[in-house]
């Protein structure tokens, strides 16, 4: 999805939310942190870089992608900690095209906080395998199911990178909407001021010529959440966030020290969903269709995009945590009080 694309979403989500910011805000909000829950997702992974260059009919695009389009993760929250890891099987349909796609590979973790009306995020991620998607718009000759995908099977993406985010609104649970570790009786909906930040490596070889590129990204957010409940179990919670930040580069030559280049550039973003759920006390299940996209210039006509966009699907258990899973919180939090 491109910035164009996503202007559509865009319209349909600002007339909810500005539909939902009409409504009073009060809140009625249970907390299962004193449980343990375990979630078990399935969703479809779209991890692209999008190169565009030109202008209006001179403007073409290069998309790299990767050969994994469906991943599940495993997710663990107990008191204000939310644990995640990710994989994509191979044996998954969409995830195998090895021949035409070549073979890629998809992992990350993340930990999610939420110390009193903050959020902290920490995430590593590791994508490894990147093929050319839009072949057509490449080559007129090209046929799908009977030509390979151009293939860069070196490329690699390693990110480290998190969030810290601040709920304005007290009387809001986003925790209902993040990890579904709390649930929300009454609809209410907050602003969310937001800094994101991360440190990604791309290393590649072609031709056996390898090469390093070192990236800084920042950003300062603003996003509008918001809960409708829909009877005593069921809730749609859409959200919808705009910011801007900046770009820094390093790129080098591994075998030629001299070919060196460092950048700068300024980043505009922007991340959006819609989540659909149903709770019980013990047991919950629901579907988040989500997007995100950030874009910078890199030189004059030159515009690269990275996106995402995913849908998920959940089911999740609650049960009291076993005695040493408790007792060992209790050890951790007195060396940690903010846990």
């Amino acid at each position: 999805m491109n910035l164009q694309k996503a202007k559509f979403v865009l319209l349909f989500l600002f007339a909810i939310l500005s539909k939902a910011q009409t409504d009073t805000d009060t809140a009625n909000i249970k907390s299962y942190a004193d449980q343990v829950m375990i979630r078990a997702n399935l969703d479809t992974n779209i991890e692209s870089y999008v190169f565009s260059a030109g202008k209006g009919k001179d403007e073409f695009e290069t998309i790299l992608s990767i050969n994994n389009k469906t991943k599940t993760s495993v997710s663990i929250d107990y008191k204000i900690i939310s644990a995640t890891i990710s994989f994509a099987p191979r044996f998954l349909e969409g995830n195998n095209d090895d021949k035409m796609k070549g073979k890629s590979s998809y992992t990350d973790l993340s930990f999610r906080f939420f110390p009193g009306r903050f959020i902290q995020n920490v995430y590593y991620k590791n994508v490894r395998g990147f093929y050319v998607e839009n072949m057509k718009d490449l080559s007129s000759e090209w046929q799908e199911g009977r030509d390979p995908y151009i293939q860069f099977p070196d490329l690699r993406v390693q990110t480290f990178g998190g969030s810290t985010s601040y709920i304005l609104n007290e009387n809001f649970s986003a925790r209902s909407i993040y990890t579904q570790g709390e649930w929300q009786k009454e609809s209410s909906g907050s602003w969310i001021p937001f800094v994101d930040y991360d440190l990604t490596i791309f290393r590649n070889t072609i031709d056996g010529v390898k090469s390093k590129e070192i990236q800084y990204n920042i950003g300062g957010n603003i996003g509008y959440f918001y809960n409708w409940v829909i009877g005593k179990k069921v809730s749609i919670s859409p959200y919808l966030a705009v910011g801007i930040g900046g770009k820094f580069s390093s790129y080098k030559d591994i075998e030629n020290e001299r070919a060196r280049e460092n950048a700068q550039y300024a980043t505009m973003r922007m991340q959006g969903g819609l989540h659909a759920g149903y709770n019980t006390d013990r047991f919950l299940f629901g579907g988040k269709l989500n997007f995100s996209a950030y874009a910078y210039d890199q030189k004059q006509n030159q515009t690269i995009e990275n996106n995402t966009v995913y849908g998920l699907l959940y089911i999740g258990y609650r049960f009291a945590p076993p005695k040493v899973v408790e007792k060992t919180y209790d050890k951790i939090q007195k060396k940690i009080p903010v846990l």
